[in-house]
């Protein structure tokens, strides 16, 4: 018995055996193990064995994997089309990194485009001066402020020159500054379209705010490129901007804005700040900060007094005379305001760090304080400039 079973075990290890030669034995009569690990994947996975193995419950699971694949495949051609076109923009020139983010564009870089662009066009359309004859040109060579230094043509007939520009869809720099604005006003990531009545929201008259460009050409929105884009000033008009959204004092910012660079041209044009700019050696940066000064007159008139719309013209009729009339009062009121403002947020900003007896207000109420700070101080100074004018 027992020799039966042994010669019974002994058949089926040979049978077995051969079964496994039959099947995958290759020519060379190699072993099995060597021959799989020759096999590449590729050749296994064509197996009709394998297939009939796994072609059960795993066919499920195959497609799933399949579709996955399909959609990672889409994705991921949608990835290189957006490499390869920013790439094309890349060689080709074109600022925008993603279509909708237009990058800011600082005062500086604007103004650098203009001074190597061709002007000349632009140039023979100004009028550096305004033309006076009879009694009030002798009036205003015996009396009125000095001549702008020879040196110093140049750089006012460029600021002459720019604002004898129109806004040209065209030009990379102009969209730029536009969407500058835009972003630092409102605070959006985003381009916005050229036309729309959002720019109505920033106190432009209609959908084109080109438009309202008429008067001062480019260098309005240089002026206002100026403002928010100049660290210190920012504040100042975010401020203005919130009171221009005020349910009762509301005025449009940017034609406002525009109506100071008006004032500014003129001043310029009728010799006020030469002197100015003769002591400081430049015209562009006295310009800026008497756009910024004068805008800044007109807030606090506007907020303390409590103007309305129904005001703006005799608001900013007063305005000018006061401006022309005084333009080293107004630079220094933006000087301390400027100073006083900055003394203010660093007195904050330690205290928040540094909560120690010793730096907190003796006001029991700290934020009333720096409210009052913020604003009335900055009153207080204006009356006494003004004080001092009249003494003098």
């Amino acid at each position: 018995m027992e020799g039966d079973a042994c010669q019974r075990l002994s058949g089926k290890e040979e049978d077995k055996n051969k079964c496994v030669k039959d099947c995958h034995q290759p020519e060379d009569h190699k072993s099995f193990c060597p021959a799989l690990k020759s096999v590449p994947i590729s050749v296994l996975k064509q197996n009709g064995l394998l297939q009939a193995l796994v072609a059960g419950e795993d066919e499920q699971k195959i497609a799933e994997i399949s579709e996955d694949v399909l959609q990672a495949q889409e994705e991921w051609e949608a990835v290189e089309g957006v490499q390869s076109g920013l790439l094309y923009e890349t060689k080709t020139g074109l600022l925008e990194d993603l279509a909708g983010h237009t990058p800011l564009i600082s005062f500086n870089e604007a103004l650098q485009y203009f001074q190597t662009s061709d002007l000349s066009e632009c140039r023979r359309k100004i009028q550096p001066t305004v033309h006076r004859t009879g009694l009030s040109a002798i009036a205003h060579f015996l009396f009125g402020p000095p001549r702008l230094h020879r040196e110093l043509e140049e750089e006012r007939d460029l600021a002459l020159a720019v604002a004898q520009c129109a806004f040209d869809n065209n030009q990379k720099v102009h969209m730029r500054v536009l969407q500058t604005i835009y972003k630092k006003l409102t605070g959006s990531t985003f381009d916005c379209p050229r036309y729309g009545a959002h720019w109505e929201q920033l106190g432009f008259q209609g959908l084109d705010p080109a438009t309202d460009l008429r008067g001062t050409g480019f260098l309005g929105l240089m002026h206002t490129l100026y403002l928010v884009m100049n660290t210190q000033t920012l504040p100042l008009a975010l401020d203005i901007f919130r009171l221009s959204q005020h349910q009762t004092q509301n005025f449009p910012f940017c034609v406002m804005s525009i109506n100071i660079t008006r004032i500014v041209i003129q001043a310029l044009r009728e010799e006020c700040l030469s002197r100015e700019c003769n002591r400081r050696q430049q015209v562009v940066a006295v310009l800026n900060e008497f756009y910024v000064a004068t805008f800044l007159h007109l807030y606090h008139i506007w907020k303390m007094q409590n103007k309305t719309i129904a005001d703006s013209g005799f608001t900013l009729k007063e305005v000018e005379a006061f401006a022309k009339k005084n333009p080293k009062q107004l630079l220094r009121s933006l000087e301390m305001y400027l100073v006083g403002h900055h003394s203010v947020a660093t007195t904050v900003d330690n205290w928040s760090l540094h909560p120690s007896s010793s730096s907190v207000p003796c006001s029991p109420d700290f934020q009333s304080q720096k409210k009052e700070l913020k604003f009335t101080g900055v009153c207080d100074l204006e009356v006494r400039m003004e004080g001092e004018a009249r003494l003098v």
